[in-house]
């Protein structure tokens, strides 16, 4: 009984916390056939309670993206500022979904900036589960993206799963 009441977070409404993170991407850009990058993502969440099973948080993150096409990794970096409804649906287990916006700071290939070829703005629908142990945090995303990644290429939208561990500071 004394384990499961260390390792599993009560939620209480009217708390308000702050929850730094570090984590790793997975991402893509959905046209022809791009595979998969390996990227970081690292920022800090700010959450409150409304009530005992439903929270929203708010966030600034800066995430490694892009792709892989033929052997070339094309990297895009973003500060995106995640909005996300939290629906406890038991003790610890948060399911997710939100909207999102980034802000693109990096845009190269093979050395090559490419930044002028792409929109400065992303927006995505962020979809998830968090899990808490205590004050420590592991969540997962999917951030579906919305806008094209290219000023004037089709259908190049950024795909990126996210998994991160976080610490809720309250205050």
């Amino acid at each position: 009984m004394m384990i499961a009441a260390v390792t599993v977070n009560a939620q209480v409404a009217g708390k308000a916390y702050l929850k730094p993170m570090v984590g790793a991407t997975l991402a893509t850009v959905t046209n022809n056939d791009n595979d998969m990058k390996f990227g970081l993502v690292a920022g800090a969440e700010v959450g409150y309670m409304c009530t005992d099973n439903f929270g929203l948080t708010a966030g600034l993150l800066y995430t490694q993206q892009g792709a892989k096409a033929d052997g070339t990794k094309n990297n895009l970096e973003y500060i995106n500022v995640p909005v996300l409804a939290n629906v406890y649906v038991a003790p610890g287990l948060a399911l997710k979904a939100g909207v999102q916006v980034g802000f693109m700071t990096k845009a190269k290939a093979e050395g090559l900036d490419f930044k002028e070829l792409c929109n400065k703005t992303d927006f995505s629908i962020p979809l998830g589960a968090a899990y808490e142990f205590g004050d420590f945090v592991v969540d997962a995303r999917y951030n579906l993206g919305l806008t094209n990644v290219g000023k004037d290429v089709g259908k190049n939208k950024n795909s990126v799963i996210m998994l991160t561990l976080g610490y809720k500071i309250p205050f």
